[in-house]
């Protein structure tokens, strides 16, 4: 490999190897590797603090977006030493147990961009509790014909459910065509008890919208214009596209945090738009400066962890009346 082909940066004390940096990525932006790393380098505050502590999920495309790609859990090999990892016990499958890299600083956040490693897939508990949650998770997945002004409402009616229980949860772009609504957990929940919460949630929601939404969870049988409601992504082992991770789609869209008053807008956007055409505009190219002018939606400030007693009574109380 010539030097040209290749290259080093010093970060935190650490010297990295940076390799084949012109590699187009994304064939149709002419986005490389060398952009995918500097995007991760400008984002690394907020990113880190994001996948800090959480086993994580890598995926490699290692010849762009239009080839093949792979989910790499275990630690890959040659990793060096300094990139700080977990062993987890795995029942059944292959392994016994599995080898997890962490993404605990911004080498570590460089060396996985420089694998390629577009997309970054994060635990939704860390390591000091891997059996707790730290978030009760709704993924909400937009059928092929669903318009942004209905998915806007199904996440504003699932967000007006827990504000009437007494939660105030936080929103994010998936990268993708949908949009993940999240509730900060307090310490000590079992996954068992903020899934049957979030089912609880969930049906309610559902059963306000109608035929917007469904819980069907066969994607058959799901009316294409209607918004899904998963809240079975809430278990252990289980994955979330972390926040400002890039997502692996024409334009290099990245997973961003968003105001409760953004969902509002697009509920008012014209007919017939689809989501994936609003959330094309958070980008690697966009979110640096939108960081910079908003600050992370997701930060210290705006991530109260909130206790789910209260809530689960007055949700008894209330939705049992209304049945």
């Amino acid at each position: 490999m010539s030097a040209k082909e290749r290259s080093s940066v010093s970060i935190g004390g650490l010297t990295l190897s940076l390799s084949n940096l012109e590699k187009v990525l994304w064939p149709r932006d002419g986005y490389t590797k060398g952009d995918l790393i500097g995007y991760y380098r400008s984002v690394a505050e907020p990113a880190v603090a994001h996948l800090k502590g959480r086993p994580l999920t890598l995926q490699r495309y290692p010849n762009g977006i239009d080839a093949q790609s792979f989910f790499e859990k275990q630690m890959p090999k040659g990793m060096p030493e300094w990139i700080e990892r977990i062993t987890v016990p795995t029942p059944g499958g292959s392994r016994s147990h599995v080898t997890f890299p962490l993404c605990n600083d911004e080498p570590s956040l460089v060396y996985f961009a420089n694998l390629a490693a577009i997309v970054l897939h994060v635990w939704t508990s860390g390591v000091l509790a891997l059996d707790e949650p730290d978030f009760v998770l709704f993924d909400l997945d937009p059928g092929e014909k669903c318009t942004l002004q209905t998915l806007a409402r199904v996440a504003l009616q699932v967000r007006d459910c827990l504000n009437e229980i007494g939660l105030k949860p936080l929103v994010k772009s998936t990268g993708g065509y949908g949009v993940h609504v999240v509730v900060p957990l307090a310490a000590g929940y079992s996954y068992e008890t903020a899934k049957v919460f979030a089912e609880i949630v969930a049906r309610q929601a559902a059963a306000e919208l109608g035929e917007l939404a469904s819980l069907q969870r066969t994607i058959a049988k799901r009316p294409q214009t209607a918004v899904y409601i998963d809240y079975v992504q809430v278990g252990l082992g289980k994955t979330i596209v972390a926040p400002y991770s890039v997502r692996a789609r024409d334009g290099a869209p990245v997973s961003t945090p968003l105001h409760w008053a953004e969902i509002e807008a697009f509920g008012r956007r014209r007919s017939g738009m689809a989501p994936a055409d609003e959330f094309a505009k958070l980008t690697i190219r966009t979110t640096p400066a939108r960081l910079a002018r908003e600050g992370d939606l997701w930060g210290p400030k705006s991530w109260k962890k909130q206790r789910l007693e209260g809530p689960s009574a007055k949700a008894n109380r209330l939705w049992r009346e209304e049945g």
